[in-house]
């Protein structure tokens, strides 16, 4: 059960949430998401770009259990390796577990918080990272946009995706109630009392969406186009790094 008095944003609370949860993410956030999270990850990565040179480096921030990883492989089949960061250990060992042999020997794990990473300075030729925005508060979000301006080698690429709360939308009180009241009972029963997975409607509410954090990569230099997927129930940032970054 997830502790009320807890800081939902400190990396302790995270990592434990997400290794509780990481036995049945992938098939838990399938089912919950009625398949939109593959959609979503599929329209992330489309928005790289699909010429980057030979043999790019790309970097996976909060990279879960790897579910993205096929679509950047397809999409960029000459990809040199994928540093797949995530502050979750147990994340990491169901990663490990299901890697297909056929690029098992691109993917690198490193166990670390996105916000203190000891990735070098302009590592990285793309970057992408699919649902964890949302356990960033505005502070947090702050600090990972400039990250990512480290990160990347002037002129690389970025796309990243969060859920998100679709205000405006004329059927948001459906979807925050399925959210916040149907997707906890729903847990609770198939899932054994748990309720970390119903932890995505309170996160989800309080990120809104990805305005701030393209402000603040703006803020660090890049540039950033902001995008609404599914009347704004998920939106992703993308855009590059400038080729003459200071």
């Amino acid at each position: 059960m997830t502790d009320p008095a807890k800081d939902i944003y400190d990396p302790e609370f995270v990592a434990d949430l997400f290794d509780r949860c990481s036995s049945s993410y992938r098939s838990w956030s399938a089912v919950s998401s009625f398949g939109f999270v593959a959609i979503w990850r599929h329209q992330c990565v489309a928005r790289l770009p699909r010429r980057v040179g030979s043999h790019p480096v790309v970097v996976d921030l909060m990279a879960g259990t790897g579910e993205v990883w096929p679509y950047v492989l397809r999409r960029i089949p000459e990809v040199a390796t994928i540093t797949a960061l995530d502050i979750s250990h147990r994340m990491h060992l169901e990663a490990v577990e299901r890697l297909h042999r056929s690029y098992s020997d691109k993917i690198t794990h490193i166990e670390a918080n996105a916000l203190q990473s000891d990735l070098p300075a302009n590592h990285a030729d793309l970057l992408v990272s699919t649902f964890g925005l949302k356990t960033f508060n505005t502070d947090q979000q702050s600090e990972l946009a400039r990250q990512i301006a480290r990160i990347l080698k002037p002129g690389g690429s970025f796309s990243l995706i969060e859920a998100s709360d679709p205000k405006g939308w004329m059927l948001r009180p459906f979807y925050r109630f399925y959210l916040d009241r149907m997707l906890p009972l729903i847990e609770r029963y198939f899932l054994r009392g748990a309720n970390d997975f119903s932890m995505i409607g309170t996160y989800t509410q309080n990120f809104g969406d990805c305005t701030y954090f393209a402000d603040a990569l703006r803020a660090n230099g890049l540039s950033v186009e902001m995008k609404k997927h599914f009347f704004g129930c998920a939106t992703s940032v993308a855009g590059t790094k400038p080729k003459h970054h200071t």
